[in-house]
């Protein structure tokens, strides 16, 4: 079934902070829109307002035909306990509801509800539709393709980091939704996921909607790009790609600039004006006044009084002209995360070493490597999924116990890392009290400071850390490296939650940085714009130089 989702004047806010008004979008068959913005700017807001999650503050949603569905498929950074993998795709493809839709429908035929028939003819039709009646088997062989290697009555909660993440984009691929509305699908997948994930969206006819960090996916897959700019309080739509968007966006933002500054260049030259003006007019009358005390002759009287009447008559003039002069809002400055990496001082020429390094997890075997990491060398580690990428940095920073070889830290290493979990800010403490206890000669004023740089403010300080957004976690993260100084700084998959503009201030931290550096990402972008000096490519548990 082809289906259109048509939005018109939405509004939405948060408590009495409003995110946007005013917003129209047509989601046609074969549209696939990028949603761009700050964190907080709204997009997982809209998208549950588009699946019918939340009612908007105003304005209306239509769905043609309304019996389409929308798959609303969000980033869920918890697996559900109990839940196996089978009931984990029932449940995002949308079969399990309506399977229990039918259940009832089924039970009303049995008991002669009135309507019953047309209930249920309606219920089975949709479970049809969402591919009910093969997904066991389209299951099995969707997660075998993907290498999920676990059976589909397998725990969610058993499943490694690299496992759930297979999971979830096979959740994407087993579904057939009329229109998709797509949360950060693109988190957590290695290359061959990516790859995978992009080709799924561009063969849809399905209309879609997608909120991606990455920008290399954005620029293979979407076809209009939806901006909610926070800074401008302003919702604009672009044709074309995403590499357009930027394009448009920029010429957009320098024109809004020019014309601001013309206008206020206008202004302050008829102000001058006027201000000499309106000098000249009272320097005129004070003379006229001084002169007809002593002064006798009508002529110059006339002549003085004609005089300033013209400047008074010349000052209103260009009263009128400033207040004729249609106005031009000077362009909101935007938010800026100013990131820097504090460097300490620099450690021994070999900062980290590993000898014929092994790691034993069940059928998993890491190693033995054998690999020396040096002062100042820039890697960048790569590989799929499950392949071993964690492990590595486990054993060389010596937080994972070797079954067999050495691992060994070098003489003055101070290490800084943003982990895939970001785990220190999972605790029931404050945001604040974590984040001192990694600097605990900091004072909190300082912190808060830090921390309100990094966009974290005085409600997220308090907060639980548990409590905070992936993108808050990552920030904290982010902003501990600015907090104390390091010289080996190790970050997996830092891009995670992170918005666009927050990524493109990482990447010239990083530029900046000049100690060791290990990178873990399947970012294609950020691959590309960090300079790097070494790359391992790890697979099965071995690692390649490349």
């Amino acid at each position: 079934m082809t289906a259109t989702l048509v939005a018109k004047n939405l509004a939405a806010g948060h408590g009495d902070r409003s995110l946007f008004s005013g917003l129209d979008l047509v989601v046609a068959p074969g549209d696939v829109i990028g949603l761009v913005g700050a964190n907080g700017a709204g997009k997982s807001t809209l998208l549950k307002l588009l699946a019918g999650l939340t009612a908007p503050e105003q304005g209306e949603l239509r769905l043609s035909p309304p019996t389409a569905s929308v798959g609303h498929l969000p980033q869920e950074p918890e697996r559900r306990p109990g839940e196996s993998v089978r009931e984990f795709l029932a449940r995002r493809t949308g079969v399990a509801e309506a399977q229990r839709t039918m259940d009832e429908a089924t039970q009303a035929l049995v008991d002669g509800a009135p309507g019953a028939d047309d209930a249920y003819a309606t219920s089975l039709e949709r479970w049809l539709d969402l591919g009910g009646a093969d997904l066991d088997e389209r299951a099995e062989e969707v997660t075998d393709s993907l290498g999920l290697g676990v059976g589909l009555d397998q725990p969610m909660t058993s499943l490694s980091g690299g496992q759930a993440a297979r999971a979830g984009l096979a959740s994407l691929l087993l579904s057939r939704y009329d229109v998709f509305l797509l949360d950060e699908p693109t988190n957590d997948l290695d290359l061959d996921g990516l790859e995978r994930l992009e080709r799924f969206v561009k063969g849809l006819r399905a209309g879609t909607v997608v909120v991606s960090h990455d920008r290399e996916f954005l620029t293979r897959t979407v076809t209009k790009v939806l901006e909610l700019d926070l800074a401008q309080q302003q919702i604009n739509l672009y044709g074309g790609g995403y590499d357009a968007y930027l394009e448009e966006r920029d010429v957009a933002r320098r024109h809004a600039r020019e014309d601001f500054e013309e206008y206020a260049d206008k202004k302050a030259a008829l102000q001058d004006r006027a201000q000499t003006q309106r000098s000249w007019m009272d320097k005129g009358v004070k003379n006229a006044r001084r002169k007809a005390s002593n002064d006798n002759d009508k002529i110059g009287r006339k002549f003085r009084s004609e005089a300033s009447e013209k400047q008074a008559a010349k000052a209103r003039q260009t009263q009128r002209m400033i207040e004729r002069l249609e106005t031009v809002e000077e362009p909101r400055k935007e938010w800026e995360l100013r990131m820097e990496i504090a460097s300490a001082p620099r450690s021994g020429a070999v900062v980290a070493t590993l000898r014929e390094a092994e790691v034993r997890r069940g059928d998993f075997t890491f190693g033995p490597v054998s690999l020396q990491i040096d002062w100042a060398d820039r890697v960048a580690v790569t590989g799929a999924n499950g392949a071993g990428k964690s492990t590595f940095l486990g054993a060389l920073l010596g937080r994972v116990p070797l079954d067999a070889g050495q691992a060994t830290l070098g003489s003055g290493v101070l290490v800084g890392e943003v982990d895939q979990a970001r785990q220190l800010f999972h605790g029931s403490e404050s945001l604040l009290d974590a984040f001192r206890a990694a600097v605990p000669d900091t004072e909190p004023a300082e912190v808060r400071t830090l921390l309100a740089k990094f966009g974290l403010k005085s409600d997220h300080v308090t907060r639980s850390a548990a409590t905070l957004s992936p993108g808050e976690r990552t920030r904290a993260a982010l902003a501990l490296l600015q907090g104390r100084g390091v010289n080996l700084l190790v970050l997996d998959e830092p891009t995670n939650h992170l918005d666009l503009p927050a990524i493109e201030q990482l990447e010239s931290a990083l530029d900046a940085y000049e100690g060791t550096l290990l990178l873990v990402t399947h970012d294609r972008r950020m691959l590309d714009a960090v300079h790097v000096t070494r790359r391992l490519e790890i697979a099965d548990g071995k690692v390649t130089e490349r």
